[in-house]
């Protein structure tokens, strides 16, 4: 496959028909190796797909949930973006790409875009992401998009083989640098 252009690549709300493909990864042992969650059953994909739509319509709207899509390729990966703390209009995302597109700037793409909502939509002054001190790509990805990394966190979250530490990364306001404009909208909010 040719090199993508990732500024073809787009965030949508989830749709329930989206959980097929987000299953082909989120069913396999090197996609969740560092998350709480997976490998998912079929079942635990709907459901993860099913809670992520319900989110669009609560009150007051906490959860930001997407699916990352290309042209002629469909779903790509998932985003989300979750309010922390709406009063000091913190929040923090996510990323999780199918694992046939690893290593092409697609995480870090979509992790630009979910930035871009938060400051430039939602009005946040700090985003901030987790990922375990192990997984390096992330962290990278992190660092490209211009977050800081601010330290570990200990024992954080149960993962399968025990308790993980989270490296935590975060991006202010002030310094958020928003990606080149494009003709076409990037993401929509319904």
């Amino acid at each position: 496959m040719s090199e993508l252009d990732l500024a073809k690549i787009s965030l949508r709300p989830m749709e329930l028909g989206d959980w097929p493909r987000i299953h082909e990864w989120a069913s396999q042992p090197v996609a969740s190796r560092y998350q709480p969650w997976g490998p998912n059953s079929e079942q635990e994909t709907e459901a993860f797909a099913a809670a992520a739509i319900a989110a669009w319509g609560s009150e007051p709207q906490l959860r930001y949930p997407w699916v990352a899509t290309y042209p002629e390729l469909g779903v790509l990966g998932i985003g989300e973006l979750n309010i922390r703390n709406a009063r000091w209009r913190r929040g923090e995302i996510s990323y999780s790409v199918h694992h046939e597109f690893w290593g092409q700037g697609i995480a870090g793409e979509i992790a630009r875009l979910l930035c871009a909502i938060g400051f430039e939509v939602l009005g946040l002054e700090r985003v901030e992401a987790t990922c375990d001190p192990r997984n390096g790509a992330s962290a990278a990805v992190l660092k490209r998009i211009g977050m800081t990394y601010e330290g570990t966190l200990r024992r954080t979250v149960l993962i399968r083989e025990g308790w993980r530490d989270s490296a935590m990364h975060s991006l202010i306001c002030p310094d958020w640098r928003p990606p080149a404009p494009t003709l076409e909208p990037r993401w929509t909010l319904d």
